[in-house]
């Protein structure tokens, strides 16, 4: 069946590179839809189409139809070869009516050219392991089906290979190197767009480097996606918020601990908060700022509220406020210890390019920057000098465009500068910095589909290059 969101990526693909989208996927797209006109929550829907109704969006579907067929019988005659472009796009997708703890018997097949990643992936982890390789595990591919495919890339080689594959399929989980050196993988599952009222991962699994293979471990009290996980000083995991039931976020937290390999319930949030970040602070506590119910959607409200949590107490407390509400922002440590708040949606649905400084001294965000422009689902990387290397997301004119711009933030100055752009838009990349002081970014989405390709951005330089090449 195309849902809603298959259409858009239609739509999407039609506007974005033309014609290329054969025509009897346009057609099937907007018969398949007639029949399937129920509510789904909207995600990366183009800006052309998101203010539309259903009709209307089939509406323009048929004339589209109409426009790639006559355009597909002038270019193919008796006697030329068929004009290229994109088919049907293999890939598998898992759309159960709640997320079950199963297994990936079956591998994913790759949704994209083969790049450097196995398999096209969005929403997926990418964890520096303590060798100074990177583990990249789980998201989701193309057509949205969650993915239990895992690649370490190694620095050193430029190269990247298959290893063991998570026990369970998952996109939108957290992934937290251990002092022992394994990752603990939690939470996460089915793309929350595709099932209505799905419900996500309590599981969880370790990753160690030393075998290649994933293992399963303690789970979690609740079952959540979209939330986030926290190394503390003493090895413990925080997790804190995240939606449960389709899109219902939550306030409990929870603490991990790798000695015994069980969660336990620690004090709540006093504000239930999904699409939220979390970072540990240099005093050893934790700042919870921002989210908000977890919709897709540009709907609000978005929190501006903000919460510390004291692992030596076990509880929360409020700190803050944030200037605005924000969800799908980012938050990073800076070297003098406070925490630099980059972009996010604002409760009119539109990308903020503001950003907001956090000090922990007098328990206080104000105003920094802004960016040179409005993104969410981007990432924001301390680099070793200091500065913070803002990439990709979402944007720009329309705003649910990805991008490949890339921003420099300068906490000297309080301002953002641009720096090279990658060779690839993307929105829900990884970005990891490397042992070398340079950034690996992994996957992501291009605007119609989920990239298998990495790229290295060199700070000395300025410059994105191609990943995984082995030179």
């Amino acid at each position: 069946m195309t849902d809603q969101r298959e259409l858009d990526r239609v739509l999407v693909a039609f506007f974005v590179e033309g014609t290329n989208e054969l025509a009897d996927r346009v057609i099937d797209a907007a018969l398949d839809q007639i029949d399937h006109t129920h509510q789904r929550r909207r995600l990366r829907a183009p800006w052309r189409f998101r203010p539309m109704t259903m009709p209307i969006r089939l509406a323009t579907t048929a004339v589209i139809g109409v426009l790639v067929v006559g355009g597909a019988l002038y270019v193919i005659q008796p006697g030329k070869p068929e004009a290229g472009g994109l088919g049907p796009t293999p890939g598998v997708s898992s759309s159960p009516s709640e997320a079950a703890e199963t297994p990936s018997s079956t591998p994913a097949l790759a949704s994209n050219p083969i790049g450097p990643i196995s398999v096209g992936r969005q929403m997926h982890t990418a964890t520096p392991l303590a060798d100074g390789r990177i583990l990249v595990a789980g998201g989701y591919d193309t057509t949205d089906g969650e993915l239990a495919a895992a690649d370490v890339y190694d620095p050193t080689t430029d190269t990247s290979s298959p290893t063991g594959s998570l026990a369970t399929r998952r996109g939108l989980h957290t992934a937290t190197l251990l002092s022992d050196g394994r990752v603990l993988i939690a939470g996460g599952g089915t793309a929350s767009w595709t099932v209505s009222g799905a419900l996500y991962l309590s599981s969880a699994e370790l990753y160690d480097p030393k075998t290649g293979a994933f293992s399963p471990t303690g789970s979690m009290g609740t079952r959540r996606e979209d939330h986030t996980a926290t190394l503390l000083t003493d090895g413990r995991v925080l997790i804190t918020g995240g939606n449960d039931v389709g899109y219902d976020p939550v306030a409990s937290a929870e603490l991990y601990d790798p000695k015994t390999g069980t969660f336990s319930p620690t004090g709540s949030m006093s504000t239930a908060r999904g699409f939220h970040t979390a970072t540990l602070l240099a005093d050893g506590r934790v700042l919870i700022a921002g989210g908000g119910s977890g919709t897709w959607g540009p709907d609000g409200p978005f929190l501006a509220s903000a919460e510390i949590y004291d692992p030596k107490t076990g509880t929360f407390k409020a700190t803050g406020p944030m200037i605005g509400g924000r969800e799908w922002h980012t938050a990073t440590l800076l070297s003098d210890g406070r925490v630099l708040i980059t972009g996010g949606s604002s409760d009119t649905g539109t990308n903020q390019a503001s950003a907001e400084l956090y000090d922990p001294k007098t328990g206080t965000f104000s105003s920094t920057g802004p960016m040179a422009e409005g993104r969410k689902f981007h990432t924001a990387t301390l680099l070793s000098d200091g500065r913070v290397l803002v990439i990709g997301g979402t944007g720009g004119a329309p705003a649910w465009i990805s991008l490949a711009s890339a921003e420099l933030f300068d906490p000297r100055t309080g301002k953002f500068t641009p720096t090279g752009s990658m060779a690839a838009a993307r929105s829900y990349p990884a970005a990891t910095l490397l042992a070398d002081g340079r950034v690996l970014v992994t996957g992501g989405h291009s605007n119609v589909v989920a990239l298998a390709s990495a790229e290295v951005y060199d700070p000395k330089a300025g410059t994105f290059s191609p990943a995984g090449s082995g030179s």
